[in-house]
């Protein structure tokens, strides 16, 4: 026979096999109808106790909306959503490969609400170790390893959108929050030799390139920047150069963004 509880607080019964099982309203679906979901343990005790955890979660879950998103289908609509129109082309490109080619062929066809912390390390972990296997599969490489860029880059993806799905309340906690990637090893800076600048800038002259190379040489700016310079940038009068544009590749083809 059911124990009555106070309205919200579910029900507990015994069952035939000699179980205890809490019944409760987990809310309401599209519809309206009633969503019903229980609990089971081996004491009145243990139901009541899960009981109660159970009706604290599914306050704090959206139920007309969990279940209806795999992990690619909910981070491609977070994307969309939060992060592509504030971003530049050449970082588009960059949360493209992630996803497609890393992210969404490891973790895609999950369901949102059953993905682990244990089932994103080892990804993350695999995609490290092998992750150039799966993208170049029809080139034999000597490197198999994902750089370090790239595997941060999946996982702090993957950790902004979830944090939105915890925000919209489709999952209760961000299963990638204490998910490691590798540390990026910072590679010592190539400087040209001093004995060979004469020499290069000699070249790029003879090759009708002097002026570029020299200002790369000299400003530290990125090639991309350099490739973006028009006349109207540079102020004869105030010996000043002015960098508002960069050129990258994205697509196979030149694009001009901000730099």
């Amino acid at each position: 026979m059911s124990k009555k509880r106070a309205n919200g607080e579910g029900s507990i019964r015994k069952r035939k096999d000699g179980r205890w099982e809490g019944r409760y309203t987990a809310g309401y679906d599209k519809d309206g109808k009633v969503i019903t979901k229980n609990v089971l343990g081996k004491t009145q005790a243990e139901v009541k106790e899960k009981l109660k955890t159970a009706i604290e979660e599914s306050q704090k879950l959206d139920p007309t909306r969990t279940g209806q998103y795999t992990v690619q289908t909910w981070v491609a609509l977070w994307y969309e959503v939060f992060i592509k129109p504030q971003i530049r082309p050449n970082t588009k490109q960059f949360y493209r490969n992630c996803m497609e080619n890393h992210l969404f062929p490891a973790l895609g066809n999950c369901p949102l609400e059953k993905l682990s912390t244990i089932q994103i390390q080892r990804a993350i972990n695999e995609m490290s170790e092998h992750g150039r296997n799966h993208y170049y599969s029809h080139i034999p490489l000597k490197e198999t390893t994902l750089s370090p860029r790239i595997v941060q880059g999946i996982l702090g993806i993957l950790r902004k959108s979830l944090d939105q799905a915890v925000a919209e309340k489709l999952i209760l906690s961000n299963p990638a929050a204490n998910c490691k990637a590798p540390k990026t090893v910072r590679k010592e800076m190539k400087v040209l030799p001093e004995e060979l600048i004469g020499p290069y800038l000699h070249e790029a002259k003879q090759r009708g390139v002097f002026a570029p190379l020299y200002l790369e040489l000299t400003s530290g700016l990125r090639r991309g920047e350099l490739l973006a310079l028009l006349w109207k940038d540079l102020n004869v009068k105030d010996r000043t150069l002015s960098v508002t544009k960069s050129v990258c590749r994205i697509d196979h083809q030149l694009v001009v963004s901000q730099p």
